[in-house]
């Protein structure tokens, strides 16, 4: 169990329709639950608590609007898109902070927008349209590894209580920095790819 961050490509026009019907996130997040969608839209539409006091129950549903039309490489990342727990520390190796920072560089927990009414876990999925991969990737680009490392500050992180707070481990026993730039790898191919495939991003924690 744990907190895990995960990237997938999505278009512009994907990132239109989840808007416009935020259930569909789940046709994302969880692609091999066809009830998630269909419990979601039961769920939105429960009656408020003036309804039920007033004695008026849900509104009768429509037919549902059709799923997306998810281009074929559209979606997961793969391995790439699968940041597990170290985005926490990533996105302290990025802004040095918690959980502020400087756009585009705090991408990981700030900007882009939010799907709204749906949780997808701790909050709701949030997405970035094609445009904005572009720049995360010039200003990752523009960081070194070395100069990430050298903002590896293992007391200031268990500070901070950066997640999942094993950052003072023995390195002879734990390489906890190792584990983080792996993981920096894998974002930058991740973000190499979207920006190749002119798509955005769905990010979600899980």
């Amino acid at each position: 169990m744990g907190m895990y961050l995960g990237l997938a490509a999505v278009s512009d026009r994907t990132i239109e329709r989840l808007h416009a019907d935020p259930p569909l996130v789940w046709q994302l997040v969880a692609p091999d639950d066809p009830e998630a969608i269909a419990t979601a839209r039961a769920e939105a539409q429960q009656p408020g608590l003036l309804a039920r006091l007033f004695g008026r129950g849900a509104a009768p549903s429509a037919a549902p609007p059709p799923p997306l039309a998810l281009e074929a490489d559209e979606g997961d990342l793969g391995e790439a898109g699968d940041l597990e727990k170290a985005w926490h520390g990533i996105h302290f190796l990025l802004t040095g902070t918690a959980w502020e920072g400087d756009p585009p560089l705090s991408f990981l927990l700030s900007g882009g927008r939010e799907i709204e009414g749906i949780e997808v876990g701790y909050g709701p999925a949030r997405v970035l349209t094609a445009s904005e991969p572009r720049s995360i990737a010039s200003a990752l680009a523009a960081v070194s590894d070395q100069q990430l490392r050298r903002r590896f500050d293992p007391a200031e992180m268990m500070r901070l209580e950066i997640y999942p707070e094993i950052w003072d481990r023995d390195p002879e026993e734990d390489d906890t920095l190792g584990y983080l730039m792996e993981s920096v790898s894998l974002l930058r191919q991740a973000l190499d790819d979207v920006v190749a495939r002119g798509y955005g991003l769905l990010v979600t924690i899980t």
